[in-house]
């Protein structure tokens, strides 16, 4: 009996030690996932200026969340799809170069310069305009026209 005790243990111990292996690699790799992070507010907000001033209305409306919130002026609506973003963002006329970023606890203000898109003509370039953006797990939920800031003083 002694023996064959002995014979076991090699086993054994080739099982426990599989084991423990599968389960330190689930372990690692469960931590692994866990550590990837929804993309800053601010870099959401710059990947959406770039696709809206490439053109990409497809790129641009990804960057919503579904039922994200759009605000200009008294008007305030929902996009609850897509197919809605896109068109939202064929809608504005003018490119937007970001020449400040504000972070405002969880939102995000962005002030642009504004521009000529690929598919239509700007009815304000070089004018300033501004958004406030809130982002969540990486996609817009809200993007709400102000006032832009005045311009500083060229000395």
């Amino acid at each position: 009996m002694p023996t064959e005790k002995l014979a076991l243990q090699p086993v054994i111990l080739e099982v426990v030690s599989r084991v423990l292996s599968l389960l330190l690699l689930t372990v690692a790799l469960s931590g692994c996932a866990s550590k990837a992070r929804a993309p800053s507010p601010s870099s959401v907000v710059r990947a959406w200026s770039n696709a809206l001033n490439a053109g990409d209305n497809q790129r641009a409306a990804d960057l919503f969340a579904p039922d994200a919130q759009i605000v200009q002026g008294n008007l305030v609506r929902r996009l609850h799809t897509h197919s809605e973003a896109v068109a939202f963002n064929r809608t504005l006329p003018c490119s937007g170069r970001i020449v400040e970023l504000r972070s405002r606890g969880r939102d995000i203000e962005a002030t642009f310069v504004l521009g000529n898109r690929p598919a239509s003509l700007c009815d304000g370039p070089g004018q300033r305009a501004a958004a406030l953006f809130r982002i969540r797990q990486g996609k817009i939920v809200l993007w709400h026209q102000i006032p832009a800031p005045p311009a500083e003083p060229v000395v």
